[in-house]
C-alpha cells in the first residue's frame, strides 16, 4: 500500500520542530528586554500566539478529513516559510508580534498535519507511531535550543535566517516524500448520501475526558516554562542555569521515549502510562516544596520528563483508536488544540495563584490537582471503558 512511511514523518516533525524551537526560548527575552515591552504585554501575545495555534490545529483536523492532504501540508509548510522570511527584515514593533502569532497558525497547521498523517499509517501501532512522532519532536527542541543559544546574540534577524532556511528543507522533504495515495487522499465510504460521522457516546466522553485532561495537564505544565523562570532565578541561581534545565530536560525525553518504547514491547498499556505520567508530574512538583538547591530543581526537572514522556504522546495515540477514520484529523488537531487551551492559561493562573497566596501553595494544588485528575480519568473509564468501539487498524 502507498502510505507515507513513518522515518518521513519522523523527518518532518523533527524538522519542523528544529525551526519552532529556534522561535519561542528568545520570544519573552526579546520583547521584554530589546523591544521594551512590559511582562503583561509579552503575556497577551503569548495568549494570542496560543489562540492562533488552537486556530491552526482545528481548522487544519477538519481539512485534513475532507481535502487531499498533500496541498494542505504543503500551504502550511509554505505559510510559515514566507512568515519567517518577514521576520528577517521587520521584527520591530508591531511587526514581531504580529509574525508571532501568524507562525502560531503556521505551527499548529502543521503539527496537526504531521499528527494526523500518522493516523494513514497502517502497518505500525498507534503507540509506537506517536511514541516515535513526539520523539522526533523533543529531538528537533534539543538541536533547536542549542543552535538558538548560539545563533542569538549576531541578531535576531540570523535566527530567522536559520529558522526560514530550515522550514524550506522541510518543505522540500515533505514536496518529494509526502504523495503517497493512501495517506493524502480521505476516506469517502459509498452511498446515496454523505452521512455526518458520529462518535460513539462511549468514545466521546473517553476522549473528551482525555482532552480536557491533557488541557490541565499543560497548565500545570507550564509554570516550569514561565513563573518557574522567576523563581529559581529569585534564589540567585543564573538565568543560563535556568535554561540548562531545559537542555536536560529535552534530553532526558529522548532517554526516556526510547526506554518507554522498549518496555512496551512486553507490556502496552496506554491507560497505565497516562496515569504514571500524571503522577510524575505532580510529583516533580511536590519535590519543589522541600527544594532550595540547583540539585533539587535538576531532580525535580527529571521526575517532571518522566511524567511528560509517559502521558503526552499517550493521549493523542488513545484518541487515535477512539476515533473512526473519517474523523482522525479532526480529533487529532482538537487534541492540539485543548493542549494549546492549557498553554494559553498556565502562565496567568499559576500567577494569580503565586500573588494571592504562594509558590509552595501552587505546589502543593499541583499536586492535589493531579491526584484529582488521575480519579477523573479512573472513575471514566470505569463508566465507560467497557462500552466503547476500537477503530485501531
Amino acid at each position: 500500500m502507498n502510505y507515507i512511511k513513518l522515518k518521513w514523518l519522523f523527518l518532518g516533525s523533527f524538522i519542523n520542530n528544529i525551526a519552532v524551537s529556534t522561535i519561542w526560548p528568545l520570544t519573552t527575552v526579546y520583547m521584554h528586554n530589546t523591544l521594551k515591552k512590559s511582562l503583561t504585554e509579552v503575556g497577551i501575545i503569548l495568549f494570542l500566539f496560543s489562540v492562533s495555534n488552537v486556530f491552526g490545529n482545528y481548522v487544519s483536523g477538519k481539512l485534513f478529513d475532507k481535502h487531499n492532504r498533500y496541498p494542505l501540508t504543503i500551504f502550511g509548510i509554505v505559510f510559515s516559510v514566507l512568515v519567517s522570511l518577514m521576520l528577517i527584515f521587520f521584527h520591530g514593533w508591531p511587526t514581531y508580534p504580529i509574525g508571532l502569532v501568524l507562525l502560531g497558525f503556521g505551527t499548529g497547521w502543521n503539527l496537526t498535519m504531521v499528527n494526523s498523517l500518522g493516523t494513514t499509517i497502517s502497518n505500525q501501532s498507534s503507540r509506537h507511531i506517536f511514541n516515535m512522532l513526539y520523539l522526533a519532536q523533543n529531538i528537533g527542541v534539543v538541536l533547536g535550543t542549542m543552535f538558538v543559544g548560539f545563533i542569538y546574540p549576531y541578531g535576531i534577524g540570523y535566527v530567522f535566517i536559520i529558522t526560514t532556511t530550515i522550514l524550506i528543507i522541510y518543505g522540500i522533504s515533505a514536496a518529494i516524500t509526502y504523495k503517497q495515495p493512501d495517506s493524502i487522499y480521505p476516506v469517502i465510504k459509498e452511498g446515496p448520501k454523505r452521512q455526518e460521522v458520529k462518535l460513539p457516546k462511549p468514545n466521546f466522553m473517553l476522549i473528551m475526558t482525555l482532552f480536557v485532561s491533557l488541557s490541565v495537564i499543560w497548565i500545570v505544565y507550564e509554570q516550569w516554562v514561565s513563573n518557574l523562570s522567576v523563581y529559581i532565578t529569585g534564589m540567585g541561581i543564573p538565568l543560563s542555569m535556568y535554561s540548562f534545565l531545559w537542555t536536560i530536560n529535552a534530553f532526558l525525553l529522548v532517554v526516556f521515549q526510547l526506554i518507554i518504547s522498549w518496555l512496551a514491547r512486553f507490556y502496552d498499556n496506554l491507560y497505565l502510562q497516562i496515569y504514571l505520567g500524571i503522577f510524575f508530574i505532580g510529583l516533580s512538583y511536590f519535590i519543589l516544596i522541600f527544594t532550595h538547591s540547583y540539585l533539587g530543581f535538576v531532580l525535580s526537572m527529571t521526575v517532571l520528563t518522566i511524567g511528560e514522556a509517559s502521558v503526552i504522546p499517550s493521549i493523542p495515540a488513545v484518541v487515535n483508536y477512539l476515533t473512526p477514520v473519517e474523523v482522525k484529523g479532526k480529533y487529532q488537531g482538537l487534541n492540539n488544540a485543548w493542549a494549546s487551551i492549557g498553554k494559553a492559561f498556565g502562565p496567568l493562573l499559576g500567577g494569580i495563584m503565586i500573588e494571592a497566596y504562594s509558590y509552595n501553595m501552587l505546589f502543593l494544588t499541583i499536586l492535589l490537582v493531579c491526584i484529582g485528575l488521575i480519579m477523573f480519568i479512573i472513575l471514566s473509564h470505569i463508566i465507560y471503558g467497557k462500552k466503547f468501539t476500537n477503530f485501531d487498524k
